[in-house]
């Protein structure tokens, strides 16, 4: 028996789903395109990440990527020249676990998670009252607790732990749920939205400047932030300059791969199956 295909990770269903040339169309063929299809045009050529950065998100291999990348393109492009009429459904593909709080801060959209009955803990990587730029070998982290969208108390705790997965372990366990940092590489990305933990990379300054902006929505930040280490010498360096603007509900990252034991129901179709 074949194995079925890996089901891929969506962050939410398009909003629009149907679309017809201006004064309708002399050609009665419909182009299908899959959710899982369109995921992968929104993440590639829209928040311009790498193929590897998209198959990180959607949770696939990066030859899977490559070959839905192309098959999508091609559908498209023959909507486009043939004034076809475009659909979007059906596909194999799970919604992301924070599929309802997701900001989608690569592409524009953003739905906030931070009502204001919501109490929650935001880590800061931390050094001399300032964002620490290399996550992993932060030796420090701000806590703060935020209740109804307003910081009510914060400390300086130690980290513990070694490494990237122990970092993000060590942060769950603190019920931290969102994390500012600086350079953050993908071992690091992958552990934390494996923790359920949402990122926001790439910020630099005062730690608790940052922190106020995330909360009013207006922090800067980089969603493809990484650390590139210098070889020879113990130098490195890490972050980014900030693009893009928080909207206190996670980054790039936020949705993560989470793996989950049951398909949800969406697009027609369940995860595991292809719905057309």
């Amino acid at each position: 028996m074949a194995r079925p295909p890996r089901c891929r990770q969506v962050c939410s269903l398009p909003e629009k789903r149907v679309f017809i040339p201006e004064g309708g169309t002399d050609n009665p063929e419909t182009v299908v395109l899959t959710v899982d299809e369109y995921e992968v045009l929104r993440l590639l050529d829209l928040a311009h990440l790498t193929q590897e950065q998209c198959a990180l998100q959607m949770d696939v291999a990066r030859t899977t990527v490559t070959g839905m990348y192309t098959e999508a393109r091609t559908k498209v492009v023959d909507a486009l020249v043939h004034g076809k009429r475009l659909v979007i459904r059906g596909g194999n593909f799970r919604l992301c676990g924070n599929a309802e709080s997701c900001c989608h801060s690569c592409c524009g959209v953003t739905r906030s998670i931070l009502k204001e009955d919501t109490i929650m803990k935001i880590a800061v990587t931390y050094e001399e009252g300032n964002v620490f730029q290399h996550f992993g070998h932060t030796r420090n982290f701000k806590i703060y607790t935020v209740e109804d969208k307003a910081v009510k108390e914060s400390s300086v705790v130690p980290a513990e732990g070694a490494g990237h997965a122990s970092l993000a372990q060590w942060l769950k366990d603190q019920d931290v749920s969102v994390l500012i940092c600086g350079g953050i590489g993908g071992g690091a990305q992958a552990a934390l939205n494996a923790a359920g933990i949402r990122w926001f990379g790439g910020v630099s300054g005062a730690a608790d400047a940052a922190v106020e902006a995330l909360l009013a929505d207006r922090l800067q930040f980089n969603p493809e932030a990484g650390c590139a280490h210098h070889e020879g010498h113990g130098a490195h360096q890490c972050g980014g300059h900030g693009h893009a603007h928080a909207h206190a509900h996670g980054a790039q990252g936020g949705c993560g791969a989470h793996a989950h034991g049951h398909g949800h129901q969406c697009g027609g179709g369940h995860c595991g199956g292809r719905g057309r």
